[in-house]
């Protein structure tokens, strides 16, 4: 009698979607049709908890300081790898998922049932996590605060677009709320009285606008007054801007902020005001992993992806390169617009329950769940992508200077 050869468990993994692939689209259109912003995500949130839970899954609600966010949690035998599947779900305020984050949970839900099937009694830790408001205050850095994700291994994620690829940097940012106290005084009666924090703001833009040309390249340096006095005849005592800066090397970018900060003090000693700064927002630039990219595109052209192009080597900003400030992590993106169609876009939301955006969510199951499989199967492959991943991370830190 001739043996049986064992089935390759990546066929069993795409046969394991193709039964949840009705229901993942399904749980997919519901988060589409009750868009919940940042902070606000408490039907998605259920939703995508529920169905866990009753998939075997130790579910925690609230994770890591956040009521919309989660953690469940599947564990085989004790100590082995431990794999982090990352999701979003929250809208944009006024557009609604049009920025495909209605289909990450799904996605990565069936992924995870997937993975659950095939690691038999291989010691792991499987952690789907939710992670909330991910397009207004960046919820993944509250909750690296709170100690989510440092204890992972690797972290996947997955997110829509118009072509299959993944990205090798992003740019860093860190948003400031500045703002300026003087002295009212009636500006035709008593000048000499006053001292206007409109005008040290003034002189703040003219200070930014100087250093954009003494700085790298990819640095932007964006802002705005949010406040700036009430009446022409009066001398404002208040004045409030918003400055953001990007780069695409946080070390780089720290000391630009150190010299926007020179340039407060200088319009603070001018104009004989005082100023209070707030940080709001700081996301780190993406540590790029090359050997887990090309596993993960490799995993792509075998679930059959179309549109394959290669990684994006300029992008905007994310809170999950913080995640990947300290895992090795990359996020597959994959095709449900026609090329050429931008996210936060009506031609996003136009495609938001289509058979492409469906099609999505299962492609990005299969390409998810067959690199965690690669990685559990091949502790050697997992070593060399955290080896990586540390050289990496080194070099970046290593290059401030000049």
């Amino acid at each position: 009698m001739t043996a049986q050869t064992p089935e390759d468990p990546k066929n069993a993994v795409v046969r394991t979607i193709d039964h949840l692939q009705s229901g993942l689209a399904a749980m997919s259109d519901f988060i589409f049709d009750h868009p919940e912003t940042g902070l606000q995500e408490v039907e998605a949130c259920a939703l995508l908890c529920d169905f866990l839970a009753s998939n075997g899954f130790q579910v925690e609600r609230g994770y890591a300081g956040l009521p919309t966010a989660f953690r469940a949690v599947h564990r085989v035998g004790a100590g082995g790898p431990r794999i982090g599947l990352l999701c979003e779900y929250d809208a944009l305020a006024g557009l609604g998922h049009a920025c495909a984050h209605h289909l990450q949970g799904p996605c990565i839900i069936g992924a995870a049932l997937a993975i659950k099937d095939q690691v038999g009694d291989r010691p792991c830790t499987l952690e789907v996590i939710g992670t909330p408001a991910e397009e207004t205050v960046g919820g993944k850095v509250s909750m690296l605060e709170h100690g989510a994700f440092k204890d992972l291994d690797v972290a996947l994620m997955m997110h829509g677009n118009d072509v299959t690829q993944v990205d090798l940097r992003s740019l860093a940012l860190s948003e400031f709320l500045v703002t300026f106290h003087g002295t009212s005084a009636h500006a035709a009666m008593a000048p000499e009285d006053g001292r206007s924090a409109l005008d040290a703001l003034m002189l703040v833009f003219s200070g930014l606008a100087f250093l954009r040309g003494h700085v790298r390249d990819d640095t932007r340096i964006h802002g705005i007054i949010e406040q700036g006095g009430q009446a022409i005849n009066a001398i404002p005592d208040h004045a409030v801007a918003r400055i953001e800066l990007r780069s695409y090397d946080r070390p780089y970018l720290d000391r630009v902020i150190e010299r926007v900060q020179r340039i407060l003090e200088g319009a603070a000693l001018m104009t004989d005001t005082r100023f209070t700064l707030e940080k709001t927002t700081e996301f780190h630039s993406k540590i790029p992993v090359r050997r887990l990219n090309d596993l993960v595109m490799a995993n792509a052209e075998r679930a059959g992806a179309k549109a394959i192009e290669p990684p994006r080597e300029r992008t905007g900003s994310t809170d999950f390169a913080n995640v990947m400030y300290y895992v090795p992590g990359t996020c597959i993106n994959l095709p449900f617009v026609d090329k050429g169609i931008s996210a936060h876009s009506q031609g996003y939301l136009d495609r938001g329950k289509s058979p492409q955006a469906h099609q999505a969510i299962a492609l990005g199951a299969n390409i998810l769940a067959m690199t965690v499989l690669d990685l559990l199967r091949d502790p050697a492959l997992l070593d060399a992508v955290k080896a990586e991943f540390r050289q990496e991370k080194a070099r970046l830190l290593g290059s401030v200077a000049g």
